[in-house]
């Protein structure tokens, strides 16, 4: 028997968000048309429980998801399902469309009662550092502790996180107010910042996994158990699942950068499904666009 493919629902928006609709319209067709951004070539991706294994569904406001019950049709359906779930501290300049963090950290309760809390993972990502009006330096780490102890009341035991990447198009971004500017730390902050991270959530028998930071993590004490994570982490989901999945990496993200990702089929299409969090440090949304929820 040939495996089955994990459908990422998905890095380049949130489709829990603002595109469930859409997406259960497709798996009611049972397909659904991807195109490459690079070559915009067009792709068909089957939607049906005996050809796709998991659906992994990355997030930063389940609430839609949740109140329309859109995850029990799933599993009745007789999909599995897995969650990528991204709660920062409460930073309303970083991102402002988004619930505040008691909204979301409800949100990842009910996940975790819903489907186990073995299928949710808590990604705090990315970690910011900024400068301020006054020339003082900010970041967004104040609730990292709160939503750290949350996480593990629901027994969520995996923390993703990674560090800003400085894309241009993110610079030429109009700015929250004058004298703001992001600023990237060097290594050795970065290591620091790490291990306040993995001692504020190893007692909670949580582990700190980091996302496409080879160079980061290689600097890090040999003492550490910080280690490098899969957001699409297939082994985990045969462990959960059962099944047959392919533990090949996924060779259109980051490999090169530290992405341990396997195999999957994002079915997100940036010009069709764009995302209105507008969060200022995305790589997605070349630019802000209006808040329009769908």
């Amino acid at each position: 028997m040939s495996a089955k493919i994990v459908i990422s629902a998905s890095r380049r928006t949130d489709i829990p968000a603002f595109y469930m609709d859409w997406f259960m319209d497709r798996i009611d067709k049972g397909f659904f048309e991807t195109v490459n951004p690079y070559n915009q070539k067009k792709t068909i991706v089957p939607a049906t429980p005996d050809q796709v294994h998991t659906i992994v569904f990355w997030s930063k406001d389940f609430s839609r998801f949740i109140d329309g019950g859109f995850g029990e049709q799933l599993k009745k359906k007789g999909f599995h399902l897995f969650f990528n779930f991204t709660i920062n501290s409460e930073t309303s300049f970083l991102e402002p469309n988004i619930p505040p963090l008691e909204n979301r950290i409800r949100q990842a309760g009910a996940l975790c009662e819903k489907f186990s809390p073995q299928t949710v993972t808590w990604r705090f990502d990315p970690i910011c550092f900024y400068t301020l009006p006054d020339g003082s330096e900010g970041n967004n780490l104040r609730d990292f502790r709160k939503i750290a102890e949350q996480m593990a009341s629901f027994g969520i035991l995996r923390c993703i996180t990674s560090f800003m990447d400085h894309y241009l198009k993110i610079s030429r971004r109009p700015k929250p107010y004058k004298g703001f500017n992001f600023i990237d730390p060097d290594i050795g902050k970065k290591v620091r910042v790490l291990q306040r991270m993995e001692s504020v959530i190893a007692p909670e028998q949580m582990k700190l996994y980091t996302c496409c930071e080879k160079k980061l993590l290689s600097a890090m004490p040999p003492e550490t158990n910080v280690q490098n994570s899969s957001c699409i982490p297939n082994r985990l989901l045969m462990d959960l699942f059962g099944g047959k999945l392919s533990l090949k990496k996924d060779a259109g993200q980051r490999i090169k950068q530290g992405c341990g990702c396997m195999v999957s089929t994002d079915i997100g299409i940036y010009s069709q499904h764009p995302c209105y969090h507008n969060c200022l440090f995305c790589y997605a949304n070349p630019k802000a666009i209006p808040d329009r929820r769908i």
